[in-house]
């Protein structure tokens, strides 16, 4: 059964639980739950994370702690009862856990890894305070480590600091707003520790100044390493100051024995000292550490001789330095110890050993000798610093070694009160003794003894260094043969304060013998007492002291023996009358000398201090005494303080009309010591004394006489340096008056109140009096008050204690308000007097209400006063801050309304102009650094800020009401108002606080939305109807929309945690305001016209705000706007035209979102629906919708990390829409020049400069100003559009567009012309026959053009379901491409298909991407026809100014016959039309139409047969005219080609399908067609006879071979068309000269890579015409420009299936095969074409039947695999195969590279080179060992620059008007390029695929013409006749452009020949490739010349052609340069001999 819970309400949980169970609540391992429920072993509650959601959990996964629950029962809170800090970490922990990964994913690696490691460190400190096993001061310290983790942590990560007091987070609610402000600044400093400023926070008000922090050295010796002494050692290390030239410490000993290890084992580790107390001054001091080595043995080291082993003596060894100033910052910026070594060095002359330290410092090296190793003390230091107790505290393991500690010499810096000590320092100076008649010096041993005065020699009262116990006797140490030693050694005499009076010091001298005995003798003594008879101690001074003469029978048991002789000098002058008869003599030869030095609490050597403590004995002298004091030192007047105060009390009480004022001016001196910072730590001691030993209870009396005598005497004196130190001591005078007012009432129960009242009323007057004069030509003066008022706020404690709270609040209010208001008093009086009013608000006096109420008015004065006049603002900040601190405080215990009041009729206004004038300076600023720091403003600002807060958050209605009606005019009002919704913007537009304050932020919204509210009302009551105010209110507006746009309430970038926190303190204050805002704008009734359209922006942006709330209160007022400005002005043209604007900037920021864009579109229409202007009003909404649905996506793309395409596709879209929609000229103009940038950037030139096209088309040539606009001028029109023109002809000419520019240049030539403006009208000029140079002489690629298709609802808006095509870049194919799109959309997925998708597709939430090629069709046919225009022109045509394109797919239509696929194999030939052409002002277009077409079996097989001609024609021609010299292998491979595939399938296909007496009954309409394919059959064995004759010509002997099998082939070909085609068997090889009526021209196609397929197909004229003429196209046919079908058909013939073609084929996705485009781009490249994300073969499958339907069957399938699929499959003859490919490849690619079929031809298939098939190697080993050196480099595919693949027409256009070729002809009804498919039936040919390959590389014209069409000829190229018309394509073959090897471009493979062919130097010029078909063209009108009319010519040209190939030997692919040298003069030459010739 489940019960409630009682106990267990909160828990964490301690193991995941995966919520199993029905009713399971799934956990996390550490989450928290509330637990509601329990029954037998499972809990009922929720996860704090998820509060909405209950369940069950095992009772065991679930770690109980304490917590405090309210309001038990449905609505219960559980709050853990654990430390606030401990909770603090876990949440932080938890919300760090999150972003600590992201930082890993954004790789912050450095960040991550110290993030982590905080992270630790708090889980592990968190541990401890869980622990609850730590003292209270570990807890804090705990405690403040944890909290200043979770700052650093917060501040990187960029959360929000988090206010602390006390390491408690603090509850804003509980502090006054400048409390806050304090906490923020000092956690941020905490945060910043690093840097300096946290030490250096201002004191505020004069806080007691810092106490000075002592430094300690802690030593430690590590170890002795110097084993060469060989006896005991003693080492005394001390702090020698050098400049002063002595010790500065006492001594510090260790005793080591002779292993260099301690005397005492139990030392062992600890042989460490604590060097206290150096000040910061010490620090400064050039320091050093000495040690100074003592050994204990023997007289010498080295003579064992020397004295008896028994006795040792301390003998000098050595000593080491070592320089603090150069290790101190090394030590003090570790916090351990760190190791030295200290060399010991040894003296020279034991005489100078008392300076071995000062040598070894300054570096005498005469004087001492350094050690033979390195070795010697290693020791460690560390610096430690702060009081003893605090070094205790923190370094326990320092004292637990048994440290000693070594103190200074002199007291420290500051003395503590309970510091006793008594230590006298005598130091061994030097002595001066005879040699007694001894030939050599003594050695002399002084042994010390202090006496009692009873003669007991007191015991352990000498101690030679800290670390070793103290002793009863000492034994200097012995200077061998030395009678004058200076020892300089310091002896500590530690004599018990009861034993010092009286005591005295003993020295006796010996003789230390070397002799046998060695025993020492004595032979003198000298002694001192310790204090002299006056009572003082022995002084600090050198004493040379008598030496008395004894021997060693004497006794000195009787001391009054010689105690009563005179010790020394002054001694001997005190008593001259000594008896001389006494025991002892005194040698007056012989001097010792010692120093003292007392460091004494108790003792003193001043005769003054000690006359004053026993003045009695001296009543005469009383005066003189007092008079006396203040020359005491400080030092010894703490030391006896008690004493001292006693005896001037006592003194007073003797005579008080007598020593009054001297013992009121001793008391000042020594209250004024104790205010020096050495001894502020003995005003406890004072404080002590006043409380319970001051016994003075009839004082007061005096010194309030002698304090007032001073005050009243201020005015008249000029020095009143006494008045003023009166003045500073005003506290403790006070402390005694009280103290002693109290204890004479307590003896006398209450006598003479009245008089003491009075006396004190009395004063106060004096006080008043000196404050009030003016003390403006005094500076004295000023030092006086200055001094009195800073000493002033101190009394009012001791004043509580005599008279009431009120009483004193009067005093002090009297003695406030006599301080002049003026403020021009001097600027440090007033800084004194804000400071003294400062400590009076901060003194327990200001905290009782009942004075507060009596100060207030007189502070709030003082301030106002400063504010007005903008003087020591910071000041006036604090005490501020301070008073509302207070009054926060006293808000939450009682009343404090009256006071409130009192602030806000003094403060507000003037805090308000205050904030102002600071915030506009500190703008300013930002613009000139100036003034102070713009931390300091910055400061300033947020102070008054935080006060301006604190008011008005204090402030409840009824202050607010009380303000509102206080205002005498509505004037005041209205500046009150503008000034306060002024301050409120400023606070939001500067953000004063910085981001992370979130705290402060929240708060400071708080306030000003409860403060907004209650001053709307007044707004709206006083300035809405008649005296409406466009001021305030549209200030009143700006400020709410202000508010709502704040960053700090964006609570939707919050976390989910800090959400909720944000929501339950303050709720939504952006739904606060716009309710508010809403409520004031329906207020405004017909006056909201005045906000028409200025307000339009601001409440825009209002509702981009993403908060549903906020958007359904304001979008309403859009529609109000617009009904108001319809009633006004009849439409809503200014409320369209400013939103559209705002609409843009807003959403370009970021604003806004589709949600929004439904909303706005929703609410309007549904508002507007009503309304009479409907029509109007809804056509607006909807096209701001669709504005903004294009914006949208404008900013998606540019914010995200978009490819340029997407930017560019956005932009254009909606700066159409900006045009041809809404019509806004100036967005359109601002989108243009965007545009153009992107273009820019992404550097398409062209692109740029017909976007910039647009704009300057918007201008006229006329003088009209123009304003300035973004970045232009403001300027005429006319310059304006010539600065564009110029610029856009810039752009054209980096784009290659030169025939886009030319039309510029002439427009800007008329324009100069027209002004006569020569010089520019001459430059123009230059440019424009530049432009006409660089056509003709600059390489240009032809791009490839993409169909994309982009289907799915995820793509954005300008995108979806819409189908563009795309021009690609330079050297771009396909699968490129289709990289690229995939990369641009990485969701999308990419079809395989090219079917049109259906609606499943389009309407889904995915990417759908559907990319193939298509080929453009040129619109200006004209040019393409024309004969003599160069192909470097035509080039440019074919693929520019083109807005149709065209793409085929083969498809079986009918049953499809397995025998022969041909007859059923149909193309769907699609057209698709865009809405502008290519280029333009993007690189891609939408498709606008498509048109759908299909092209019959029939019409097919005659473009492939009529194509195949074309090329052998031009092939023949070529050899005929004796332009390929030598090599005969491209003829024979061509032929090869064409014989073979036709014996063994081919044509014979072809007849097969359509010449079959069914399908003419079938089809009876196909008879003409049917003619004109056996036509082109007949004038296929036509060209075949002529070709065949030309090989027999010059066939190499070792070919005949092949020769004859070609004869013998020819014969089996004729004879099988025979009965088809009857009269084939009249023609023979020899009928050249016959001409049939088709054909001028032979088109050959040059030898090309598979990859030239791709590019054939598209550029080819031919294809342009063919498609154009017929709309079939066959598979292979150049015509349909497929080239790809035309692949696969070519080779393919052979091709055995479809699908094995389909296994090289490109994907699909990129279009089927026969695609015109994509086909060739797809199999050219087929081997890679898995690269391009092709789809897997199984897809590919699907379609490969239909591509292959394409070719004629084949039955064996050939080795290379790498061809697309035709290239080498059935033995076809392999020429006819690559010449298919050459021609589907030709016009795309340069393609006659030599190189590039041998290549193939003999390198084996890879994927990289295009493998040729085994056979060709066999058959054809000739060729191979001939072009062997070039065979070696395999060709890879690879994609070609667009652009090179240019055919020209103009050869046959000449031709069609010239003469016929020899050859029998056609005419010319189509272009001749189509190809003869192989008979698919053919045996395997021994040539095998592989010749296509050379075949392919044979072709030979087109090469020709390659180059030079490409950018040699600037001029018509001579026509010559048919042969020129070789495919003029601008192409090399792939090695040309890729790889080193020649870049020949004719079907040479032999070295030799293209030696022969360097010779001429002629050029070449373009031929013409392609027949323009003029409709059904009939045979030209005259007969065509007999080609051997032409010979010569021929040879010339190609001559030069080949010339020209060869000088260009490196260029790159596709790349054609311009001929240097004279080209036009060859040009003219070629032409007029071509002429004449004709």
């Amino acid at each position: 059964m489940w019960s409630p819970t009682e106990e267990e309400k909160y828990g964490v949980v301690i193991c995941s639980f995966r919520g199993t169970v029905p009713q399971g609540l799934v956990l996390e391992l550490g989450e928290t739950v509330q637990i509601l429920e329990k029954c037998e072993g499972w809990y009922r509650g929720v996860s704090i994370k998820k509060p909405n959601v209950k369940g069950i959990f095992p009772a065991n996964y679930i770690h109980l702690k304490k917590a405090i629950v309210s309001n038990r029962g449905q609505y219960e809170t559980v709050v853990p009862l654990e430390d606030s800090v401990v909770t603090e970490v876990t949440a932080t922990l938890q919300e760090w856990a999150v972003l600590w990964k992201q930082l890993y994913v954004k790789h912050k690696v450095d960040l991550f890894y110290k993030l982590r490691h905080v992270m630790n460190e708090l889980i592990d400190l968190r541990r401890q305070l869980l622990s609850g096993h730590l003292t209270q001061d570990q807890v804090r310290e705990v405690k403040r480590h944890l909290t200043v983790r979770l700052d650093w942590g917060n501040e990187h990560l960029g959360l929000d600091l988090v206010p602390r007091k006390d390491f408690e987070v603090v509850d804003s609610d509980q502090i006054s707003v400048s409390d806050l402000y304090k906490m923020h600044l000092s956690s941020r400093h905490s945060v910043q520790q690093s840097t300096s400023q946290v030490d250096t926070i201002r004191q505020r008000h004069g806080e007691a100044c810092r106490m000075p922090v002592p430094h300690h050295f802690f030593l430690s010796l590590k170890s002795f390493t110097y084993n060469t002494i060989g006896e005991d050692t003693d080492v005394f290390f001390s702090l020698y100051d050098v400049r002063e030239g002595k010790q500065i410490s006492e001594r510090f000993m260790v005793r080591l024995n002779k292993n260099g290890g301690p005397r005492n084992p139990e030392k062992i580790d600890r042989m460490c000292a604590l060097f206290t107390d150096l000040s910061s001054k010490d620090m400064k001091r050039d320091l050093y550490i000495v040690a100074h080595v003592i050994r204990i043995g023997r007289m010498l080291l080295n003579d064992s001789k020397k004295g008896p082993p028994h006795l040792h003596y301390r003998r000098p060894y050595g000593c080491a330095v070592l320089s603090i100033m150069d290790v101190l910052q090394s030590i003090s910026e570790i916090k351990e110890e760190k190791d030295f070594v200290l060399k010991v060095y040894t003296c020279n002359n034991e005489n100078e050993w008392c300076q071995i330290h000062e040598n070894i410092i300054r570096k005498s090296s005469t004087k001492y000798t350094a050690p033979s190793s390195n070795y010697g003390l290693i020791i460690s230091l560390q610096l430690l610093r702060g009081d003893m107790e605090q070094i205790r505290r923190e370094n326990p393991m320092i004292f637990n070694r048994g440290v000693s500690v070594t103190r200074k010499l002199g007291f420290p810096d500051v003395i503590m009160p309970g510091d006793i000590r008594n230590d006298l320092y005598l130091t061994l100076e030097k002595g001066d003794f005879e040699r007694g008649g001894k030939s050599v010096q003594k050695n002399i041993e002084v042994t010390m003894y202090v006496l009692y005065a009873d003669g007991e020699i007191l015991k352990d009262c000498i101690s030679l260094g800290s670390g070793e116990p103290s002793r009863s006797a000492y034994h200097s140490f012995v200077l061998y043969h030395n009678n004058s030693p200076r020892w300089g050694e310091i002896i500590k005499l530690p004599i018990p304060i009861d034993r010092f009076r009286g005591s005295h010091l003993r020295f006796e001298f010996r003789h230390c013998s070397t002799k046998d005995k060695g025993e020492k003798k004595l032979f003198g003594f000298a002694f001192t007492p310790l204090m002299r008879d006056d009572g003082t101690t022995l002084s600090d001074d050198i004493h040379e002291l008598y030496v008395y003469k004894c021997d060693e029978n004497s006794t000195f048991n009787n001391h009054a023996l010689y105690l009563g002789l005179p010790c020394c000098k002054e001694d001997y002058n005190g008593c001259p009358n000594i008896p001389s008869s006494l025991i002892f003599q005194r040698s007056t030869k012989e001097t010792f000398s010692v120093s003292t030095q007392l460091s004494s609490t108790k003792l003193t050597q001043n005769v003054d201090l000690l006359a004053l403590l026993k003045w009695k004995a001296y009543p005469d002298r009383v005066m003189d005494i007092l008079g006396r004091l203040r020359h005491v030192s400080g030092e010894e007047i703490v030391k006896f303080l008690q004493d001292i105060l006693d005896t001037l009390f006592v003194v007073l009480d003797d005579n008080t009309e007598k020593y009054g004022l001297l013992v009121f001016q001793s008391l000042v001196f020594i209250i004024n010591l104790l205010r020096d910072s050495k001894y502020f730590h003995f005003r406890p001691v004072m404080d002590t004394y006043i409380q319970k030993h001051f016994a003075g209870a009839l004082a007061y009396k005096e010194l309030i006489r002698c304090l007032k005598w001073y005050m009243d005497r201020s005015a008249e004196l000029v020095r009143q340096d006494h008045i003023q130190e009166a003045m500073r001591a005003l506290e403790y005078l006070f402390k005694f008056i009280v103290q002693s007012r109290i204890l004479y009432s307590r003896a006398t129960c209450g006598m003479e109140e009245e008089q003491f009242r009075s006396s004190i009323q009395e004063l106060f007057q004096s006080i008043r009096f000196v404050l009030s004069l003016d003390s403006r030509s005094s500076e004295t003066l000023i030092f006086t008050q200055a001094a009195l008022l800073n000493s002033f706020p101190a009394i009012f404690d001791e004043l509580l204690q005599m008279f009431t709270v009120q009483e004193v609040a009067e005093f002090v209010r009297g003695t406030l308000g006599s301080m002049p208001s003026t403020v021009h008093i001097g600027q440090s009086m007033d800084v004194v007097k804000l400071q003294s009013i400062a400590r009076t608000v901060d003194s327990r006096l200001f905290s009782f209400p009942e004075s507060r109420r009596i100060l207030l008015p007189v502070v709030l004065h003082h301030i106002h006063l400063h504010l007005r006049q903008q003087k020591e603002l910071l000041i006036c900040s604090g005490i501020l801050s301070s008073i509302f601190s207070i009054i926060k405080t006293s808000s939450l215990e009682g009343d404090v309304v009256e006071e409130v009041e009192m602030m806000v009729e003094s403060l507000l206004d003037v805090l308000l102009q205050t904030l102002l004038t600071i915030m506009s300076k500190s703008q300013s600023q930002e613009a000139v650094r100036g003034q102070r720091c713009p931390q300091c403003t910055a400061e300033i600002t947020g102070e008054y800020v935080s006060c301006l807060l604190s008011l008005l958050r204090q402030m409840s209605d009824t202050h607010f009401q009380h303000l509102l009606d206080n205002f005498q005019s509505k004037d005041e009002l209205k500046e009150f108002l503008l000034k306060i919704f002024c301050v409120f913007r400023n606070l939001m537009k500067m953000s004063v606080f910085p981001r992370d304050w979130m705290v402060m932020r929240l708060l400071t919204s708080n306030i000003i939305v409860t403060t907004v509210q209650y001053l709307s009302s007044a707004l709206h009551k006083n300035f809405t109807e008649t005296d409406f105010d466009f001021k305030v209110w549209n200030s009143y507006f700006s400020l709410a929309v202000l508010f709502i746009n704040q960053p700090s309430l964006q609570l939707e970038s919050a976390t989910p945690a800090k959400r909720k926190k944000i929501l339950d303190k303050y709720g939504d204050m952006r739904v606060m305001m716009a309710y508010e805002l809403f409520s004031m704008w329906q207020n405004l009734g017909e006056h909201k016209i005045h906000f028409i359209p200025g307000m339009i922006g601001p409440f825009l942006g209002v509702t981009l705000v993403p908060q549903p709330e906020v958007r359904n209160i304001m979008i309403p007022i859009f529609h109000d706007m617009m009904d108001w400005e319809q009633r006004k002005n009849g439409n809503f043209k200014q409320v369209e035209a400013e939103l559209i604007d705002k609409l843009d900037s807003l959403v370009s920021e970021g604003k806004g979102d589709e949600n929004y864009r439904e909303l706005f579109s929703l609410l309007l229409l549904e508002k507007i629906e009503q309304e009479t202007w409907r029509e109007t009003g809804i056509s607006f909404v909807t096209s701001v919708t669709r504005l903004m649905e294009r914006l949208l996506d404008y900013r998606d793309c540019m914010k995200g990390d978009e490819t340029e395409n997407k930017k560019i596709g956005c932009t254009v879209n909606l700066m159409n829409f900006y045009k041809s929609e809404i019509n806004k000229e100036e967005m359109y103009i601002r989108y243009i020049h965007k545009l153009c940038d992107m273009h820019l950037q992404a550097e398409n030139y062209t692109e740029a400069a017909f976007t910039l096209l647009l704009y300057c088309e918007l201008l006229q040539w006329e003088d009209r100003p123009l304003r300035e606009f973004l970045h232009y001028p403001s300027q005429s029109e006319w310059q304006r559009k010539e600065g564009l023109c110029r610029k856009i002809i810039h752009y054209f000419n980096k784009g290659k567009s030169w025939e886009f520019g030319i039309p510029l240049c002439r427009e800007l030539a008329i324009q100069y012309e027209s002004l006569y403006d020569y010089q520019s009208l001459s430059w123009i000029r230059k440019m424009e026959a530049t432009y006409y140079d660089n056509i003709m002489e600059q390489q240009r690629l032809e791009p490839e053009f993409f169909r994309v298709g982009f289907y799915g609802r995820k793509f954005p808006f300008f995108l979806r379901n819409k189908e563009y095509v795309c021009r690609g870049h330079d050297y771009e194919r396909l699968e490129a491409f289709q990289q690229r799109m995939l990369s641009e959309f990485p969701q999308a997925i990419a079809m395989q298909h090219p079917n049109h998708p259906d609606d499943s597709i389009l309407q889904c939430d995915a990417q759908y991407l559907q990319i193939y090629a298509v080929t453009p069709i040129p619109d200006n046919i004209d040019v393409l026809q024309m004969d003599r225009v160069p192909d470097r022109i035509k080039s440019f045509y074919r693929v520019n100014n083109i807005r149709k394109f065209r793409y085929d797919r083969p498809f079986h239509k009918g049953p499809k016959d397995k025998e022969n696929e041909f007859k059923s194999l149909w193309i769907e030939r699609t057209t698709l039309t865009l809405t502008h052409s290519l280029p333009g002002i993007s690189r891609w277009f939408e498709v606008e139409r498509r048109e759908l077409v299909e092209v019959s079996p029939l019409e097919n097989a005659i473009q492939v047969v009529e194509n195949k001609n074309q090329e052998l024609r031009t092939l023949i021609s070529q050899y005929q005219h004796k332009q390929m010299h030598g090599n005969i292998n491209l003829l024979s491979m061509c032929l090869n080609g064409v014989i073979d595939a036709a014996v063994n399938g081919g044509i014979a296909r072809y007849q097969e399908a359509f010449f079959d007496k069914d399908y003419i009954t079938k089809h009876p309409g196909d008879a003409e067609k049917i003619t004109q394919l056996k036509e082109l059959m007949q004038e296929q064995v036509h060209v075949l006879g002529v070709g065949l004759a030309v090989h027999e010509k010059f066939v190499h002997p070792e070919m005949r071979p092949l020769h004859k099998k070609l004869i013998d082939q020819f014969q089996m070909m004729r004879s099988s068309l025979y009965h088809e085609l009857p009269g084939l068997d009249k023609l023979s090889p020899a009928c050249s000269g016959m001409s049939t009526p088709r054909s001028n021209v032979l088109v050959s196609h040059g030898p090309m890579s598979p990859e030239s397929i791709k590019l054939v197909h598209r550029h080819s004229p031919l294809n342009l015409l063919g498609s154009v003429r017929h709309s079939s196209s066959s598979l292979s046919s150049h015509t349909s420009s497929e080239t790809g079908n035309l692949v696969i058909l070519t080779d393919s013939s052979v091709g055995e299936t479809a699908e094995d073609m389909y296994h090289m084929q490109a994907s699909p996705s990129t279009s089927s095969l026969s695609s015109t485009h994509s086909a060739p781009s797809q199999m050219i490249n087929s081997a890679p074409s898995s690269a391009r994300g092709s789809p897997s073969l199984p897809d590919k499958y699907r379609h490969s039947r239909e591509m292959m339907m394409l070719l004629p069957a084949h039955r064996d399938r050939p080795s290379s695999a790498m061809y697309p699929a035709a290239i080498m499959e059935n033995g076809q003859p392999p020429n006819f195969q690559r010449a298919l490919i050459q021609q589907m490849i030709g016009p795309c690619k340069p393609c006659s590279d030599p190189n590039l079929s041998v290549a193939e031809k003999a390198v084996p298939a890879a994927p990289s080179s295009w493998s040729l098939d085994s056979g060709t190697r066999e058959t054809l080993p000739f060729l191979s060992a001939h072009v062997g050196s070039i065979l070696a480099l395999p060709v890879p595919p690879r994609s070609l620059p667009h652009g090179h693949y240019s055919l020209h027409f103009d050869a046959f256009h000449h031709q069609l008007s010239d003469a016929p070729p020899a050859l029998p002809a056609r005419t010319l009804r189509k272009s001749p390029l189509h190809p003869i498919p192989a008979s698919p039936t053919s045996p395997q040919s021994g040539l095998d695929g592989s010749n296509s390959t050379l075949s392919g590389s044979a072709s030979s014209g087109v090469s020709s013409l390659s180059e030079s069409n490409f950018g040699h000829s600037s001029e018509p190229p001579p026509r010559t006749d048919t042969m020129d018309s070789v495919p003029s394509q601008a192409w090399n073959t792939d090695e040309d452009l890729e790889t080193p090897y020649l870049p020949v471009r004719y079907s040479l493979s032999e070295p030799d020949v293209l030696e022969s062919l360097k010779s001429q130097p002629c050029r070449s010029h373009s031929a013409p490739t392609g027949v323009i078909p003029q409709d059904t063209m009939d045979p030209p009108a005259l007969p065509p010349k007999p080609y051997h009319s032409r010979l010569p010519n021929m040879e010339n040209e190609e001559g030069m052609i080949i010339e020209d190939d060869d000088k260009h030997r490196p260029l790159h692919r596709k790349v054609s340069q311009p001929v240097s040298g004279g080209k036009e003069e060859q040009a003219r030459v070629a032409w007029e001999h071509g002429i004449s010739e004709q």
